[in-house]
C-alpha cells in the first residue's frame, strides 16, 4: 500500500502542494485529477523522490529502499526515449535499471509487443517508428518488470480509441495481479471506468477524495434523463428543475435545484402511466470536474 501523508511542497513563493494525504491499496487503481499546475506531476516526483518535500511518503508502512524504487514503474508526461536504440536495446537497458537482467527482458518483448500491437521489429530503431509506437515502447518499458507500484502520467494523451483500449486492458491486468496504480488524466470517461477512487487537486490541495461512486453522490442525483413527449417549455416550467436539455428526439436532461423534486416530475410527467425512460443520477465525473476546477474549494 502506498500512503501519501501530510505532504507539501514550495517553490520560491508557489504552494506547488498543500497538506496533500491519500492512500492507494494493493489491487487499486486511483486517479489524480485536475487542472495544470494542480499538483499532479509534482505529487508524482515526491513518491518517486525526485524532489525533497514536507511530510511523509511510505510503502507497506515503510519509507522507501532503494530495492522498492526497482518495483516502480513509472511513465512520465514528457516521454523519453533514445531514438537510435532499437527497440530491444531500450527495454532491455531500462530493465536492467530496474535490476531485471536481459536474459529476463529479451523473452518477454515479442509479447509485450503483440499485447500493444507495435507496428515494427524488435531489431528497428526507436527512431523509425512512429509517434504511437514510440509511445507503446514507452510503455512497455514501464511495465515489462511487473512493478507492484505503478504510476502513469497522462498515459492516455495521444493514444486513439484502439490503443487506449490496450492501455486500459494492461491496467487491469496488472490490478488483477495486485499492483498498486495511481494515474493522471485530464479525460474524466478514463477515470470513471478504470478507477476505484480518486483524488482531485486545486491549487495543490485535495478538494476532492473518496470512490468515484460516493464523490459523485456528494453532489446529489441532480441530473435526470427522461423521454417524453412533453416539450422543453412545458418542462422547465416545473418545480425544481433548473436547466433543460434536449438530447435528441423527445430526450432530455433535466438538471435539478433539489434531488427531492425527482418524484413530483415523475408523477408529473407519467401521469400514473408508463414511460419508457426516467433516470434521476448524481452528476458525471466530467461535470463535477468543470465545477470544482472553476469553482469554489470543496471541503
Amino acid at each position: 500500500m502506498l500512503s501519501v501523508v501530510h505532504i507539501s511542497k514550495t517553490f520560491g513563493q508557489v504552494k506547488a502542494l498543500d497538506d496533500v494525504s491519500f492512500d492507494v491499496h494493493d489491487g487499486e487503481i486511483l486517479g489524480l485529477i485536475g487542472q495544470n499546475g494542480a499538483g499532479k506531476s509534482t505529487t508524482f516526483h515526491s513518491i518517486l523522490n525526485f524532489l525533497s518535500f514536507d511530510g511523509q511518503i511510505t510503502w507497506n508502512g515503510q519509507p522507501f529502499t532503494e530495492a522498492d524504487y526497482d518495483q516502480i514503474g513509472y511513465l512520465p508526461e514528457e516521454r523519453s526515449l533514445m531514438p537510435k536504440l532499437t527497440i530491444t536495446q531500450q527495454i532491455v537497458y531500462l530493465a536492467r535499471l530496474k535490476n531485471q537482467p536481459a536474459k529476463v527482458t529479451k523473452p518477454k518483448i515479442a509479447g509485450w509487443m503483440d499485447r500493444f500491437a507495435v507496428k515494427g521489429q524488435p531489431t528497428d530503431q526507436i527512431k523509425k517508428l512512429s509517434k504511437g509506437n514510440q509511445q507503446k515502447v514507452q510503455l512497455i518499458c514501464t511495465l515489462i518488470h511487473d512493478p507492484q507500484l505503478i504510476i502513469l502520467d497522462e498515459p492516455f494523451s495521444g493514444l486513439d480509441p484502439v490503443n487506449a483500449d490496450l492501455l486500459k486492458q494492461a491496467i487491469l491486468a496488472a490490478k488483477q495481479r495486485g499492483a498498486t496504480i495511481i494515474f493522471s488524466s485530464h479525460d474524466m470517461t478514463n477515470v470513471e471506468e478504470l478507477c476505484d477512487s480518486l483524488v482531485m487537486l486545486k491549487n495543490g490541495r485535495v478538494v476532492l477524495k473518496g470512490t468515484i461512486d460516493s464523490v459523485r453522490e456528494q453532489f446529489g442525483r441532480t441530473q435526470l434523463y427522461l423521454t417524453t413527449d412533453w416539450s422543453k417549455e412545458r418542462l422547465a416550467a416545473l418545480d425544481g428543475v433548473k436547466h433543460v436539455y434536449h438530447l435528441g428526439t423527445h430526450r432530455y436532461r433535466l438538471q435539478l435545484n433539489d434531488e427531492a423534486a425527482g418524484k413530483t416530475i415523475f408523477d408529473a410527467v407519467s401521469g400514473g402511466h408508463y414511460i419508457t425512460e426516467f433516470s434521476q443520477q448524481p452528476p458525471t465525473l466530467d461535470a463535477i470536474f468543470r465545477t470544482e476546477a472553476g469553482g469554489t474549494d470543496h471541503e
